[in-house]
């Protein structure tokens, strides 16, 4: 009898499971996704396959312009990062100690000055844009009506006074000596027949300072966010004067990078023709590219 009983409790285990390894093949096969979970290790690989570069760059407009080369970066297998500075010391020091790849906010007069005065040796690896500069009114609205003794503040690192110098002797308002040009300081004006003073302030404090000077020479990024328009500016460089050929903003990175690849990549985006659309479309004459 016992052994009778043992029998039926076998069979009916056996059946049991039989019909539910035969319930689970069902499911699999009526399934269609049941054989198509996600690859976790392969998303990984993949993942780790993107080359990233971090980039140091100002707000306006170098990581504006950088935002837009994201997309078409990440088509060529590159993830760009962009870290917001806004100061003109720590793009480049980010770039010596190596938390950054490259930078997108200097032209190359001023990256050559910064390396004489910090024994380094950063490259420009290629040219993107030219802000122009604009003399912008604060007391007095048109320069043809700047007073005697006007005070005209200017930026007070070398490389942007002499370019603000420039501008002031292309309008007629100062002459500087034949041979100043992107050297120039105030001590190459020759001939000042208003007699103007200069006031020389950190860039970025320029456009706050319009209510207490008579006009002041900006760059154009900080016009930019300022909140000026350089269709209002009382004069602008030409665009074919040796400011527009020697202030070109670039992207600068280490000499062991000069030839990174993603990085060359990054240089051909941002010279591209979507790019350049972008730039002219949107910063009405302030941003001008290059290519």
């Amino acid at each position: 009898m016992k052994n009778k009983i043992r029998k039926i409790i076998t069979a009916t285990l056996t059946l049991a499971l039989t019909f539910s390894l035969a319930a689970c093949g069902k499911t699999a096969q009526n399934d269609p996704g049941a054989d198509k979970q996600p690859d976790q290790s392969q998303q990984t690989t993949e993942a780790a396959e993107k080359t990233v570069i971090k980039v140091g760059a100002n707000i306006t407009p170098h990581s504006e312009i950088l935002e837009q080369a994201k997309a078409l970066l990440d088509e060529k297998g590159i993830t760009l990062e962009i870290v917001q500075l806004e100061d003109s010391i720590t793009p480049n020091t980010g770039v010596i100690e190596g938390s950054l790849d490259a930078n997108y906010f200097q032209h190359v007069p001023y990256l050559e000055q910064f390396n004489a005065e910090n024994g380094s040796d950063l490259v420009s690896i290629g040219a993107i844009h030219y802000e122009p500069f604009g003399v912008y009114a604060g007391k007095t609205t048109d320069l043809a009506d700047l007073p005697d003794g006007a005070l005209i503040a200017v930026p007070n690192n070398v490389t942007n006074e002499a370019r603000a110098l420039l501008l002031l002797a292309q309008e007629g308002i100062i002459t500087l000596k034949e041979d100043a040009g992107i050297n120039a300081t105030v001590e190459d004006i020759v001939e000042n027949p208003k007699n103007v003073e200069f006031k020389e302030l950190a860039p970025e404090q320029l456009v706050s300072a319009l209510p207490d000077v008579d006009v002041a020479v900006i760059n154009g990024n900080y016009a930019i966010e300022g909140g000026l328009h350089v269709s209002g500016a009382l004069a602008v460089e030409a665009n074919d004067g040796l400011a527009a050929q020697t202030y070109g903003n670039i992207i600068a990175t280490s000499k062991e990078k000069e030839n990174d690849p993603a990085l060359k990549t990054l240089v051909e985006v941002l010279q591209s023709e979507q790019i350049s659309k972008y730039i002219t479309d949107t910063y009405d004459g302030a941003v001008v590219p290059l290519n």
